[in-house]
């Protein structure tokens, strides 16, 4: 299993960034997937769940302004962050659903 995070990157409060997450070495097309981050010296905290159905989940704290979508025949997780605040500053890693990041994420700083 091999997921590789992409598209973070510095951007001021209220901006937006697009982050990637290719996948490989399973079926993504019939596996959930979760964005997850963690905060320097805060442990990892979900974000939203893309699930295999098509549904969407997200935490409360990015709810209207985190949108996740995926591409099966790219094997591709996405996660658009608008309006994005301090607060979100972490490292993001795609995972599949209900494990734990084992691959390497993207760093997302928000600074003025």
């Amino acid at each position: 299993v091999q997921l590789q995070a992409c598209g973070g990157g510095l951007v001021q409060p209220g901006g937006s960034l697009r982050l990637s997450c290719v996948a490989s070495g399973f079926s993504f097309s019939t596996t959930g997937m979760s964005w997850v981050r963690q905060a320097p010296g805060k442990e990892v905290e979900w974000v939203s769940d893309s699930v295999q159905d098509g549904s969407t989940l997200y935490a409360d704290f990015v709810k209207g302004r985190f949108t996740v979508t995926r591409d099966n025949a790219r094997n591709t997780l996405y996660l658009q962050m608008n309006n994005l605040r301090r607060e979100a500053t972490a490292v993001y890693y795609c995972t599949r659903r209900f494990t734990l990041p084992t691959s390497q994420g993207t760093q997302v700083t928000v600074s003025s």
